[in-house]
């Protein structure tokens, strides 16, 4: 065992440094989660935020798709040592080599998304996934002529329910006797590019009885939008606007901004004067996030559907109404 994680490492490695040699650095960076960069959720989410800064300022950014976990130190030493500022770090499997790293570089400036790690040079950047999941549950609830729908999740992570649960009250809020399914396509990074197992998922949530499943999956949740599309059923896209993807299939989907997440970093965390080191949260009010409507799901969206959820949206932001988070006990009361 020992030494298939020394191979892994060694190779992963030997990989890492040809893809970042010759490189010349003083740009910011963006690393990509597993699962890959063009997923049409997570990843891509981050992409396309770095494009637009690309586009707007003319500027180069640099950028590595990770083949596995052992390149995540290697990946900041080397990005750092060689001048990139700021460096951007998607997923929240960050943690441990962030914490390990950003002392080691205290001139640069790092930006995580999906995880918080208390060091003076890093900004965590945390979204309130739970009050979008509700919203786009309330839509699902309205929508279901079944009272039956489904979640089909990546990796079994709080994170994830912390998508459930918000999804879940959500739908209970509109119809208190809903049924909701719940089901994961794994325990490893790997649940995140499995499109096929979460498609076989989605079918077994049709086979009992939902009309709708919301795919919290990344580049896995393509099999449920897929599954959903040909069974004539919905689905719910997630982080990307994924509407585009089954048109007239896709209720909707439930944005969570990392684009803009990523740009602001390239406009801000390069320069000490505007860097934010600390704890960012981006939820309703800030549009961080949100759910999907526009010419691929306008029909599909009444105008009664939209007036009540924009009423749930204000009651969220205005504290009236209350979306648990997964987060504060790790368990969802419903």
């Amino acid at each position: 065992m020992k030494f298939n994680k020394l191979s892994k490492a060694v190779v992963g490695g030997v990989a890492l440094s040809a893809m970042l040699a010759g490189a010349a650095f003083a740009d910011p960076a963006v690393i990509y989660d597993l699962g890959g960069k063009f997923d049409k959720s997570f990843n891509e989410a981050a992409y396309n935020g770095a494009v637009r800064w690309k586009e707007e300022t003319g500027g180069n950014f640099l950028e590595l798709e990770l083949q596995n976990d052992a390149q995540r130190e290697q990946a900041l030493r080397r990005f750092a040592s060689q001048g990139a500022n700021p460096i951007v770090m998607a997923g929240f499997m960050w943690t441990a080599a962030l914490e390990a790293v950003a002392p080691e570089f205290p001139d640069t400036n790092f930006v995580v998304i999906d995880t918080v790690v208390d060091q003076p040079n890093v900004q965590s950047i945390m979204f309130d996934e739970h009050t979008g999941s509700f919203l786009v549950g309330a839509l699902a609830a309205m929508k279901s002529e079944t009272g039956n729908v489904g979640f089909v999740g990546g990796m079994d992570v709080p994170l994830i329910h912390r998508f459930y649960c918000g999804y879940a009250y959500g739908a209970r809020a509109v119809n208190p006797d809903i049924e909701l399914q719940e089901a994961y396509t794994g325990t490893t990074p790997a649940a995140w590019n499995d499109p096929v197992t979460a498609g076989e998922l989605a079918k077994a949530q049709m086979d009992a009885g939902a009309d709708i499943v919301f795919a919290a999956a990344g580049g896995s949740g393509l099999g449920v939008l897929q599954a959903m599309a040909d069974a004539g059923k919905y689905s719910i896209g997630v982080d990307s606007n994924q509407n585009h993807l089954h048109p007239g299939s896709v209720l909707t989907s439930m944005l969570k901004r990392v684009d803009n997440a990523v740009y602001t970093a390239f406009v801000e965390a390069g320069d000490d004067a505007t860097f934010k080191p600390g704890r960012i949260d981006l939820g309703l009010a800030d549009e961080g996030v949100g759910y999907a409507l526009d010419e691929n799901n306008a029909d599909l969206i009444t105008d009664e559907m939209q007036t009540e959820v924009e009423e749930l949206k204000a009651g969220v932001i205005d504290g009236s109404i209350e979306v648990h988070d997964y987060y504060t006990d790790n368990a969802c009361p419903l």
